[in-house]
């Protein structure tokens, strides 16, 4: 089960003015889970996203780039789960169409404003006929209120639905932001299998709502690994519909944009920390803080060069305080002018390592009792300028190879 994380209160979780979410039972890869998900999106809106970079990219991936290039209206999202649809060559963009096209039938909207979506086993073709048939079902359970329902319609190998909501005032107006997301393996979010949808009713500028796509992914499920493999399939949507009534339209450099990046990205959070928390196997949430680098960037290199290595992932879920691990993840991490004598390591709150080596008064019973708790923090500084950048991820344990060796089972 997930490291303190349970499932949402689907009371929690609130509409969003024209937005309307189906789910059903397709029998994609298996017969009787929810596996199909619709999501109608009112005329007017705007829908901004980023996605995977990994050179395999699925099908669906890139009919979405397409398509959201194009500056096509889009007035649906279809999300499958149980098979990838990535690996598939041409076949895969003609499969992934043909589900647009099913859609768009059942909502009487044009095939070219759905965007398609999938997860679950790469290298398989995506069962258009199941799909299709699954549709109008999808669309006759279309509710404001489903979001719940959602969450729990697009999960793969997760234990938990992961789904938030908050509100904030724009111009005198209260606006929701409302998202789900899934992922559990497979997990190292490069963007810009992972999927997370946020939709908010705030009327916002549509290349603002792409920088804020971008923005706030860099900060959340940019920011969070599981395993160090970058799926075939990661996207990140923002929608915005317009209807709460904002006067002004939210452009950058507002403070109305601020206060709803700042509400978005709260949101992210939660689902991006969600995932690694319910990483495959995971007993432990880690929050890695690396601070006094150059550039956020090499401070995110170093979070992750740690969050990646399998031998500190390891020491974690044993609560074995070999934390030289942690050192010489630093060490590689790239950056080739790094003074050691200047870097600094805590756990929790314990000093230790500073000066190149051994912190002078730390003893192997301190690191045992910071490696117990579920929740850890370590602390980097690299004693090299202002900027700072937070990572997270979770230990490796045994139930993460028996899960990844039995997937396709």
């Amino acid at each position: 089960m997930a490291v303190n994380f349970s499932p949402p209160d689907p009371a929690s979780l609130r509409p969003v003015a024209g937005v309307r979410l189906g789910i059903t039972q397709a029998g994609i890869r298996k017969a009787g889970r929810k596996d199909l998900l619709v999501v109608e999106i009112a005329a007017g809106s705007r829908v901004a996203g980023v996605f995977t970079r990994n050179r395999y990219c699925a099908a669906p991936v890139t009919v979405c780039r397409e398509r959201l290039a194009d500056e096509r209206p889009i007035r649906a999202i279809v999300v499958n789960t149980g098979i990838a649809n990535a690996g598939t060559g041409e076949l895969g963009i003609a499969n992934a169409k043909a589900c647009c096209s099913a859609a768009a039938e059942a909502l009487g909207v044009d095939a070219g404003s759905i965007l398609p979506f999938s997860t679950g086993v790469i290298m398989e073709h995506l069962p258009v006929d199941r799909v299709a048939a699954g549709i109008p079902a999808a669309v006759a359970a279309l509710r404001a209120d489903a979001w719940a329902d959602a969450a729990s319609a697009i999960m793969t190998t997760d234990t938990v639905p992961k789904a938030c909501s908050r509100q904030v005032i724009i111009d005198g107006v209260t606006v929701t932001v409302t998202g789900i997301a899934k992922g559990a393996g497979m997990i190292h979010p490069n963007m810009a299998t992972m999927l997370g949808f946020l939709a908010t009713d705030a009327a916002v500028g549509r290349d603002t709502l792409q920088h804020m796509a971008r923005w706030v992914a860099d900060r959340s499920f940019n920011a969070v690994t599981v395993d160090g493999d970058t799926s075939t399939n990661d996207s990140f949507v923002l929608i915005a519909t317009a209807k709460a009534g904002n006067p002004k339209i939210v452009g950058e450099g507002t403070a109305e944009f601020a206060r709803l990046a700042e509400c978005m990205l709260e949101v992210a959070h939660v689902l991006s920390q969600a995932i690694v928390r319910d990483g495959e196997g995971a007993t432990k949430f880690i929050t890695i803080e690396v601070e006094g680098g150059k550039t956020r960037e090499e401070c995110l290199r170093v979070g992750k060069a740690i969050a990646h290595s399998p031998l500190v992932k390891t020491a974690f879920f044993a609560s074995d305080p070999n934390l030289g691990r942690i050192l010489c993840a630093v060490g590689n991490a790239g950056i080739d002018d790094l003074d050691p004598a200047k870097v600094t390591l805590h756990l929790g709150g314990t000093l230790v390592a500073e000066k190149g080596g051994r912190a002078a008064a730390y003893g192997e019973e301190q690191g045992k009792a910071a490696m117990a708790p579920a929740e850890i923090t370590v602390r980097v500084g690299l004693g090299r300028g202002e900027e700072s950048a937070t990572v997270w991820t979770c230990d490796f344990s045994y139930d993460y190879v028996k899960i990844n060796a039995d997937y396709r089972s």
